[in-house]
């Protein structure tokens, strides 16, 4: 296993030492490493003074331990993530799985420190960001209310501001963003554009909903096992409410309340919600037709999955495959 050791900033000083921890190089605004550890790519741009942006689309050759200790904590890194695989994320204490169907949003701490696991063969595309949390307190205050904005940038040691997964429209930004030849004037516009986007819909999100700060709470950790308990099974049958929560070990009204309050979403929207998301992948994908697609994801029928579809996109699953 390569065990890689650094530290992130709004600043560009990092890019030099993971270069160097991948035995590679940096070339203009890409980080390239040795082909026996990872191949793809790692760009990295500055987007204003205390906006840091990385772009990492890479597949491992080996076996990745990736421990992150930074070195100052006047930021935080906002991580919105797309793996084939899981890999691990470590902190505090606490295991997560991270990745297209786990959690797949992280906004952390820059006081965190973090153990990544990636596995031999897994692909990530990953997008961070990285705001000194003076810029992000000037922007808030110019343009959105927080109630919650001094938890945010000045939260307790050792603690992940969210830990979420992502909504269906930075989704397809991001795979939008990741079909795009990496490099040259046309590609950082869309990142910029990119960047932009997400992080504006994450601002108009908290701005009128509290922030949560999430701690080492077992209410909590039992309601993130129950969300990556649906996401697991989103090709199956809705379970019951029952079985949820008791794998979230809290009574059905508890539960309910709580995963609501924590996610925006009753469970049956939660799941409802994700089925459709696989339900897009698959239809991307191109290898199942419309009719296999809704008997795997187990909807009553095929009309049944397309007018849901269309509710929750705007078009319909052959509309949506003409356009592809």
């Amino acid at each position: 296993m390569k065990t890689i050791s650094f530290s992130y900033s709004a600043d560009l000083d990092w890019t030099s030492v993971l270069a160097q921890q991948l035995d590679g190089k940096i070339e203009q605004n890409l980080i390239i490493s040795s082909e026996t550890i990872s191949t793809g790519d790692r760009f990295f741009m500055k987007l204003q003074k205390g906006v840091i942006v990385y772009y990492h689309n890479t597949t491992a050759v080996v076996d990745m331990k990736i421990i992150q200790k930074n070195k100052s904590d006047d930021f935080i890194a906002v991580y919105y993530i797309l793996a084939e695989k899981y890999s691990k994320y470590l902190s505090n204490d606490f295991s997560y799985d991270i990745g297209r169907w786990g959690n797949n949003f992280l906004i952390i701490d820059s006081k965190m420190e973090s153990t990544y696991y990636i596995k031999a063969g897994a692909k990530t595309q990953a997008l961070a960001i990285f705001i000194k949390k003076s810029v992000i307190k000037s922007f808030a205050k110019t343009k959105y209310s927080f109630p919650d904005l001094d938890k945010m940038i000045n939260p307790p040691q050792n603690s992940i501001i969210r830990l979420d997964r992502m909504n269906n429209e930075s989704v397809q930004e991001l795979k939008d963003l990741f079909k795009l030849k990496v490099g040259g004037r046309i590609f950082e516009l869309h990142l910029e554009a990119t960047v932009e986007l997400l992080f504006s819909n994450y601002l108009k999100k908290v701005s009128t909903k509290r922030t949560i700060i999430q701690t080492d709470d077992s209410d909590f950790s039992n309601i993130v096992a129950a969300k990556l308990y649906l996401v697991n099974n989103i090709e199956e049958h809705f379970p019951s409410i029952k079985s949820i929560s008791n794998i979230a070990n809290m009574s059905e009204s508890k539960f309910q309340h709580l995963f609501k309050k924590i996610t925006g979403k009753t469970v049956n929207n939660y799941f409802m919600h994700n089925k459709l998301i696989r339900a897009k992948e698959l239809l991307e994908e191109n290898e199942l037709t419309v009719s296999e697609i809704s008997d795997r994801l187990h909807f009553t029928n095929s009309s049944h999955f397309a007018s849901t579809f269309k509710k929750h996109f705007g078009i319909l699953p052959k509309q949506f495959i003409k356009q592809l």
